[in-house]
């Protein structure tokens, strides 16, 4: 099992598909990888020798920013649209849908399970008594 910046890459599956695990490196950039490295696409993870390894290791390393650097990143964007107020900020802060998507309904994913709130019953008070008295006097 090839294990390539810090991560195991499934040995069963072509190593186009099996670069895209590496947070940052999606099916075109693997494509992009490989043909710099002079590599078959199609060729299984398994199948990749020591030296092939480490030459995609190296074009990883020196062109592409993934898993912690690029995590780190993207949360210290993130932190500093926070930080500055800015409406996106604000809606990161508040775990609502950042890009101007609707709210009232769906957004599920990004405010979590629905909170029904049950409804309310009115406080009983006693029956009052009916003055006998006044309805007789007709």
């Amino acid at each position: 099992m090839p294990r390539i910046a810090g991560v195991d890459l499934p040995k069963e599956k072509k190593i186009y598909v099996s670069l895209s695990y590496i947070y940052g490196i999606g099916r075109h950039n693997s494509l992009d990888i490989l043909k710099q490295a002079r590599i078959n696409p199609d060729v299984r993870a398994k199948n990749l020798t020591d030296e092939e390894a480490s030459r995609i290791a190296a074009i990883i390393q020196k062109d592409y920013k993934v898993e912690g650097n690029l995590r780190r990143d993207l949360a210290l964007n993130i932190k500093r649209l926070m930080d500055i107020q800015s409406y996106r900020g604000s809606r990161h802060k508040r775990s609502l849908p950042v890009r101007g998507q609707r709210t009232r309904t769906n957004a599920r994913t990004r405010k979590g399970p629905k909170k029904t709130i049950g409804a309310q019953r009115k406080k009983e008070t006693a029956p009052a008594a009916k003055p006998a008295a006044a309805s007789k006097a007709k």
